[in-house]
């Protein structure tokens, strides 16, 4: 598939970087609209009880040190936001002039987001195989479905978007090139993974993207010259903060540059439309060599 180049959609993933505190989840809307001008943020929706089994939910934080609770189920009740939370960041979204949305981990998640209807939702990497939810979105949310491909084979990749194919869904699914680690080193991020996801589904989906989980902004910019048309980045207000993704997350004066280098790159991604730009022209009539 020949690959088109349009300006890139930029998705600022705040996940649970608010920290449970609905104060700094409205600052990090204000500032990746007022100051780092993204297009969209993303928080998280998990409904821990459905989403983890009771081993799961009572074993302790992998990593104590970032726990916001006693076990791992504490730790993930404590960073949930009501769908009336959910709701208010919506509406403060609008507010700011910023799209919202919000990956959806499980059922009840995924009922609670549709019912306020924002206009794509995404399946991350780690349940991306709950054929479920993904027939359920395709049922009853007519928004753009936003999907991660990290930690998945190729035939689980294939039947995803059979499934999208199957109910006439494919052309709102925007798939996402991803290697699923937090941070992920420059030898694992596999920017080629778009050009095979570009001739395995460029036909068949709306769009291909990329979800990086590297650190800087460097990578993000090949990924747009490769085809991802939407750049989706992890985003904190601060790196030392408590908690798993802070690390592998932009703060908002490296945000900014990235949307401004995203922007400038796909200004240049054209062809010449004529063999001599008029900008040339000038300094073809002062310098270039004339034949004798």
């Amino acid at each position: 598939m020949v690959k088109t180049y349009q300006k890139p959609f930029i998705i600022a993933e705040a996940g649970c970087n608010h920290m449970g505190q609905m104060r700094i989840a409205k600052q990090l809307i204000e500032i990746a609209a007022s100051f780092c001008k993204a297009d969209a943020i993303k928080f998280q929706k998990r409904c821990p009880r459905e989403l983890l089994t009771p081993e799961q939910y009572n074993s302790p934080h992998p990593n104590p040190k970032n726990s916001y609770g006693k076990t791992y189920g504490e730790h993930r009740e404590f960073l949930e936001f009501t769908a009336t939370q959910h709701q208010q960041l919506k509406d403060w979204c609008d507010e700011f002039g910023i799209i919202y949305s919000t990956s959806v981990w499980d059922m009840t998640s995924a009922k609670e987001i549709a019912a306020i209807n924002p206009k794509f939702i995404k399946i991350p990497s780690a349940c991306n195989n709950h054929y479920e939810m993904l027939q359920w979105l395709c049922d009853n949310y007519d928004g753009e479905i936003q999907l991660s491909f990290g930690m998945t084979t190729y035939e689980e990749e294939r039947n995803i978007v059979e499934l999208f194919e199957k109910n006439g869904r494919n052309k709102d699914l925007v798939i996402f090139a991803c290697t699923s680690g937090y941070p992920v080193p420059y030898e694992d991020v596999c920017l080629l993974e778009l050009n095979r996801l570009y001739d395995t589904f460029g036909n068949t989906v709306k769009k291909i993207g990329f979800s990086g989980h590297h650190i800087g902004t460097a990578i993000d910019i090949a990924a747009y010259a490769l085809g991802a048309t939407v750049i989706e980045r992890h985003y904190t207000l601060d790196k030392t903060w408590k908690g798993t993704d802070h690390a592998a997350s932009l703060e908002p004066e490296e945000f900014k540059i990235l949307v401004r280098d995203l922007n400038r790159v796909s200004m240049a991604m054209t062809a010449k439309p004529e063999e001599i730009l008029p900008i040339e022209k000038i300094q073809r009539d002062k310098l270039k060599y004339r034949c004798r």
